[in-house]
């Protein structure tokens, strides 16, 4: 799966030593940790959600335009950053709620199965979405859709090469579907 999805964890140490690290499963941290066998409390809404000043694919209030305060000021810079470099990133998705990931989550049930939905949706209490740390995006050439094809896009490129200076990682690489499922 390599959907492009940004994952704030600000920092940039490299860990190179799987044995010594010790996981960060608060939710309130900036770095805590949440995948397929790590979930947060059903009932964790973040307390500093925050609305980033940053383009939209959509209009009006959604909670999936929020983000906590500090990820909504990293992603506020990323995207001033790529402007410089005549490039045009949307944001798409960013936090979710249990109900929300709930929600998506049987309705892809009930169009692709449970196979398929496991490939590429979390199940609720189990996205980083609900952290409010993480940002889908996107860009108007590829009409904002989430899929591989962002990865080829200019703006894919430079997020790939620039996420991490914003503290930033991109969450789901191609090349590291057999570590992230």
């Amino acid at each position: 799966c390599a959907l492009p999805i940004l994952d704030f964890d600000g920092t940039s140490e490299e860990i190179t030593d799987n044995d010594s690290v010790v996981l960060d499963t608060d939710p309130e941290s900036i770095t805590v940790l949440v995948n397929k066998d790590l979930s947060l409390p059903i009932d964790y809404i973040p307390k500093d959600l925050v609305i980033p000043d940053v383009l939209f694919s959509i209009h009006g209030f959604d909670e999936k335009k929020q983000m906590r305060k500090e990820a909504a000021e990293a992603l506020e810079n990323l995207f001033l950053a790529s402007e410089t470099e005549y490039l045009s990133l949307y944001a798409v998705s960013g936090y979710r709620s249990y109900q929300r990931q709930y929600n998506i989550f049987t309705a892809n049930i009930r169009k692709k199965g449970l196979e398929d939905t496991m490939n590429y949706s979390a199940i609720p209490g189990y996205s980083e979405h609900q952290t409010g740390l993480s940002m889908d995006v996107s860009t108007k050439s590829i009409s904002n859709s989430l899929d591989d094809s962002f990865a080829e896009t200019p703006e894919g490129k430079w997020i790939a090469d620039n996420a991490h200076i914003f503290g930033y990682i991109i969450r789901y690489p191609e090349d590291k579907a057999d570590i992230t499922g």
